[in-house]
C-alpha cells in the first residue's frame, strides 16, 4: 500500500506533536515551527536564484538546520521519546563566520538600507523578516514552555546572516543599495 500524504486527523483543527500530544493548529508551538517551515521555503527561493555556489551551499546547510530546529519545536518536551537531531553552538558559530567573511568585502554600512534593488535581494529580505517572526513566535512559546536557548540564538543569528547576505547579493548583482535617511 502506498503512503498517503493526507491523514484526515487534522480536519477538526488539531494536529499532533512528536510524542502524540494533540494541540489546536493555532497554538503558539504550531505557529513557531510553522513559521520556521515558511522560512525554510523562502530560503529555498533565495537558493533557487542565480547566486554563487558558496552561498547556495551555505543555504542548503541552513535549510538542514531549520528542519532540525522545526523538529525540536514540533516535539512535546515532556512526552516525546524519539531521538531528535540537535542544533549546537557550532551551528551558530558557522553563521557568524559566514557573516564575517561577507563583511570583509562589503562596504561599511552608514545607514539602514531600504529592502530591494533586485529580486534576489528582495527575496532575501523577505526571508530575514520571516526569520524574525519565527524568532518572535519561539520567544513567545518559551514564556510558558521549554524551548532550548540555542534555538532562539540560532534564529537571531540567522536573521543577521540573511541581512548581510542581502547586502552581498546586492553587491554581486550590482544592485543599488538605497540608504534610509529619516526626514526629521
Amino acid at each position: 500500500m502506498a503512503f498517503k500524504v493526507y491523514t484526515k486527523t487534522g480536519d477538526k483543527g488539531q494536529t499532533s506533536l512528536l510524542g502524540g500530544t494533540r494541540l489546536p493548529k493555532h497554538h503558539i508551538r504550531i505557529e513557531a515551527y510553522g513559521t520556521v517551515d515558511e522560512l525554510n521555503s523562502y530560503i529555498g527561493l533565495v537558493r533557487d536564484q542565480a547566486i554563487d555556489a558558496h552561498s547556495k551551499a551555505v543555504l542548503i546547510e541552513i535549510q538542514d538546520r531549520l528542519f532540525t530546529l522545526g523538529s525540536l519545536l514540533a516535539a512535546d518536551p515532556k512526552k516525546n521519546k524519539m531521538k531528535l537531531p540537535e542544533v549546537s553552538e557550532e551551528d551558530v558559530t558557522y553563521l557568524e563566520k559566514e557573516i564575517d567573511k561577507m563583511d570583509e568585502v562589503l562596504p561599511e554600512m552608514k545607514h539602514f538600507v531600504l529592502p530591494g534593488g533586485h529580486t534576489t535581494v528582495s527575496f532575501c529580505h523577505i526571508a530575514r523578516c520571516v526569520c524574525r517572526r519565527a524568532e518572535r513566535a519561539t520567544l513567545k512559546l518559551s514564556e510558558n514552555e521549554e524551548v532550548g536557548e540555542i534555538i532562539i540564538k540560532y534564529l537571531n543569528r540567522l536573521s543577521d546572516y540573511l541581512f548581510v547576505l542581502s547586502r552581498k547579493l546586492a553587491m554581486d548583482s550590482n544592485a543599488e543599495e538605497i540608504p534610509w535617511k529619516p526626514r526629521v
